[in-house]
């Protein structure tokens, strides 16, 4: 049973990789080096997760050396999966700080709530439009603008870009991604103005009847431990957290 959970586990680490795409990848001796300009740590870190076979401190210090190199700091993601075991441990010693611990949480598609609020629009391709709001709602500037659209169109399986109006205006958006029988809930954001309203939980309502209809069976997504309104929407959506991860990162200095 332990062997199965693992395996399912694991499997929910591959996709949160697969639906939040680097501009490239590197692999090294089993860990995968992702590269994204620099917007945002999962697509910027190291993935330990695959065997390891050479010494672990030349690893550690060859990252260093190529992530410097693209002016990049040095950032692990550490999850339940990580090889050798003790990588955590070591980046301590080496003076990495842990940051943004975050619960990966599922539920699955068997019953999901009826949204009541209908004006939502779900686009199977990236439009303009939606990345404009995008982008709006997430104060995303031209430069990640760029490379935000590049990681989108990098996902090779069935994406649903969905936003939701009030007035005929685009005040939240989010995406989710479908890969083995899975839907990954991303970037799910309300416009200040119109927040505690219930509608990102409309939305993702939207978006499971979406994802149902596709052929998904559960849901999964990624949560920061500190963000309490977050979880407390997710616990009344009926998400509950299978395990957690979190970086270690150690920061590039120009000098």
């Amino acid at each position: 049973m332990t062997h199965t959970i693992d395996t399912e586990h694991k499997t929910i680490e591959e996709l949160s990789l697969n639906h939040w795409q680097p501009l490239s990848t590197l692999l090294y001796d089993g860990w995968v080096l992702r590269f994204a300009k620099g917007y945002t740590k999962r697509a910027n870190s190291i993935q330990p997760i695959h065997y390891s076979t050479l010494d672990v401190h030349e690893k550690i210090e060859e990252c260093e050396r190529i992530y410097a190199s693209n002016q990049l700091s040095t950032i692990f993601k550490i999850t339940p999966f990580i090889q050798p075991d003790h990588l955590d441990q070591l980046l301590q010693d080496k003076g990495y700080g842990v940051v943004d611990l975050t619960r990966i949480q599922t539920r699955s598609l068997e019953e999901i709530k009826e949204p009541v609020h209908q004006v939502v629009q779900i686009d199977e391709q990236l439009t303009t439009a939606w990345l404009d709001h995008f982008c709006r709602l997430n104060k995303v500037n031209d430069l990640q603008r760029e490379t935000t659209e590049l990681m989108l169109h990098n996902i090779r399986t069935q994406v649903g870009f969905i936003s939701l109006l009030i007035d005929g205006q685009v005040v939240a958006c989010g995406f989710g991604v479908i890969e083995r029988g899975y839907i990954g809930l991303y970037d799910i954001i309300t416009d200040a103005n119109f927040r505690n309203q219930g509608l990102a939980e409309q939305m993702i309502l939207h978006l499971l009847h979406w994802a149902k209809k596709q052929g998904a069976t559960s849901s999964y997504l990624q949560v920061v431990a500190n963000n309490a309104p977050a979880l407390k929407l997710y616990a009344k959506l009926g998400y509950s957290e299978i395990y957690s991860y979190w970086y270690r990162v150690k920061e590039w200095n120009e000098s």
